[in-house]
Parts: C-alpha cells; sequence; structure tokens
C-alpha cells in the first residue's frame, strides 16, 4: 500500500499542507516542534481513522479552529482510493469525526514512547498486542470496547453483592473473553515467528528472543471462561471486581531465556521495543493483502551507529516508509528527504 499524496487542513500546527511523499523511504528532518510528529499523526488519520498520540479529537484541530480535514489518495496494485475526513465542533462543544474508510489500509506507528511495552505495566502490553490483533483482525476492538462494557456493568453488581443477577453478564464475559483470548494468542504467535527473525538481525547478532502470552484464566471455550469465573466468585464479591480475564493478562519477552522487562539492558529494550513495531509488517501485509505504511518517530536517534545501519537495511524491504529524525546530517539511505520547518514541508 502506498499514499499518492496527502492534503492537511487546519490540522495541529499545519494550516495548510499538500505533500507527495515517494513511494518507499520518506526521511523527515527538522528541529524539535516543528511538526514532524504532527505529519505521521495526520497520516494515521487518513489511514485509519484515529490517532496514535491521543483519543482526544479535540487536540487535533489547529488551535482556535472549529474543524480540520484531512484527504489523500491511497493505492495498493493497480487500485486507488481516495479518502476524506473531517474533525468538526458539534453545537454542544464536543468533537467528531466523519470520513471514508478503507478495509485494507493500515499504519504501523512507532515512538520511543513504546519502550512502555517494555518497561512500563501490564496495561500497556495488553494495549500493544489489542493495537497489533486490531490490524489483523478488524472485529478485536470492537469486541474489546464490548467486553470493557460488560466489565464495568459486571463490576457494578459485584460491588452491590448482587451475585444473583451476575449470570447473564457472566455468559457474555465468557464469550466475548474467549473471542479476545483466541485472537491475543494468535497475534502473539505470529509475533514470534517475525520477532525471532527480526531481533537478531538488527542486534548483530545471534541472540534467542520469546514472547509469550500469560493468561490469568487458561479458557479455550466459553464454559472454561465460565468454570474460572466461579471459582473465584467469593474473592470477586469481596472485592468488588473481576479477577480473571484479558483484562488480567501480560505478555511476556525474554533475552536469551531471561526477562527482558526486568534484566534487559536499556539498549536491548530500546531494540526490542522497534523489533516488536518491525515485527507486525509481515503478519499484517498477509492479513490484508497490502503492506502496511510505517509512521517511525524519531525510531533511530538512540541506536547506535552498527544498530542504525541494520535497521535502515529491514526497511529496505518494506514499502512505504516516514521516518523523522532531528538529526541534520542524517542520511537519506536511497530514500527522498524532506525538511519540516514550522508546518511546512519542503524538499531537501
Amino acid at each position: 500500500m502506498q499514499i499518492r499524496w496527502i492534503q492537511l487542513l487546519e490540522f495541529r500546527n499545519y494550516r495548510t499542507l499538500s505533500y507527495r511523499p515517494s513511494a518507499k523511504l520518506n526521511l523527515l528532518v527538522g528541529r524539535n516542534a516543528q511538526g514532524k510528529t504532527n505529519l505521521l499523526e495526520g497520516i494515521a488519520v487518513l489511514l485509519v481513522g484515529r490517532s496514535f498520540r491521543t483519543p482526544r479529537l479535540a487536540e487535533l484541530p489547529r488551535w482556535g479552529s472549529p474543524s480540520a480535514s484531512i484527504a489523500g489518495e491511497i493505492s495498493r496494485g493497480d487500485s486507488t482510493r481516495t479518502l476524506r475526513r473531517t474533525l468538526q465542533q458539534t453545537e454542544s462543544g464536543g468533537w467528531q469525526a466523519v470520513g471514508d474508510h478503507c478495509e485494507w489500509a493500515r499504519a504501523i506507528p512507532f515512538s520511543w514512547q513504546d519502550l512502555a511495552i517494555l518497561t512500563g505495566g501490564p496495561g500497556a502490553r495488553r494495549n500493544f498486542l489489542d493495537g497489533f490483533a486490531g490490524r489483523l483482525y478488524p472485529s478485536h476492538l470492537a469486541a474489546l470496547v464490548q467486553y470493557r462494557k460488560i466489565l464495568a456493568r459486571r463490576a457494578v453488581l459485584l460491588q452491590k453483592g448482587q451475585a444473583d443477577r451476575l449470570a447473564p453478564w457472566d455468559e457474555q464475559l465468557a464469550t466475548v473473553g474467549t473471542e479476545l483470548l483466541g485472537r491475543r494468542r494468535s497475534a502473539t504467535a505470529a509475533l514470534q515467528t517475525e520477532l525471532a527473525r527480526i531481533y537478531p538481525l538488527l542486534a548483530g547478532g545471534p541472540q534467542k528472543v520469546e514472547i509469550r502470552y500469560r493468561a490469568s484464566l487458561e479458557a479455550t471455550d466459553p464454559g472454561a471462561f465460565l468454570a474460572g469465573l466461579e471459582r473465584r466468585r467469593q474473592e470477586e464479591l469481596r472485592r468488588g471486581q473481576t479477577l480473571v480475564g484479558p483484562h488480567r493478562d501480560d505478555l511476556l519477552i525474554e533475552l536469551d531465556g531471561v526477562d527482558a522487562r526486568v534484566y534487559g539492558s536499556r539498549g536491548q529494550q530500546r531494540l526490542l521495543a522497534l523489533a516488536l513495531r518491525l515485527a507486525e509488517v509481515l503478519p499484517v501485509a498477509e492479513a490484508t493483502g497490502t503492506p502496511p505504511v510505517l509512521l517511525l518517530d524519531d525510531a533511530l536517534s538512540e541506536l547506535d551507529a552498527p544498530g542504525r545501519a541494520s535497521v535502515l537495511a529491514e526497511l529496505r524491504a518494506a514499502e512505504q516508509v516516514f521516518l523523522t529524525t532531528a538529526d541534520p546530517a542524517f542520511p537519506a539511505a536511497d530514500g527522498a528527504r524532506w525538511e519540516v520547518r514550522a508546518g511546512d514541508l519542503v524538499a531537501a
């Protein structure tokens, strides 16, 4: 998949921008706070309808503007699609997003905030895995929203001690929860295959890396899920919350047999965070029939020279890539180079 052109209007610090990127690597160079990340964010909103930085629509329009719009043309093979998205303020003061949808458009973003996958709590790893599963399985994120609503309703009943009213909510939780577990496990297996290939290439040596799904409840069908809930019933009533299920799960990431979250060096964790994002590319391409667009925000600044070279070599096999850097001397690496200055973009 490729973006042929994109136009931003009143989006973040861009009053107006028209951009025709290269079909391969696009290097976006500029000092901090010039709009490099904002441009990546605009591309993500065009392709998938949401930001990778914030869920709050009000943050996306240019300050003081009552609306923002993004348009662009994307292609795969001989097929092209024109997408338009508008963010607008409602009479009540809230914000809404309207626009086109493309079932095969995918973007994989990376920033150094992704280091939280290794250094943060279980929630950061669950969010990462659910984002990946959502790119593989279109129904996953909607099921996740449904699961959280069921959890919230169940928590109210548990806190009130109304065990006699839990049965229908238990059944819904078991059905949706089992679906989430299945897709998460499949997504983890796909990541493992690619991570085992990519990380040693980036690290420059034969290192064994393994990622495993750690479930709070080993259920493969709704019946087993319900049995797990029943076993914890009294404790759940005492604590007023659901104690087993996908919302309690985690990922275990090991390097050479030890927990990389605890024992990995800062450099290893940085490289692993990037490798996890690159490991998404092939499974997403196979699931959608076209490679995703890569949005890499300052992805190489914290790597040493050999690490940078290894990442750039891996990116040559990708299709369309957008890579930001604040380093004016950064080599273009066989790609197009663009300079970002205060909401403007010029070929460098």
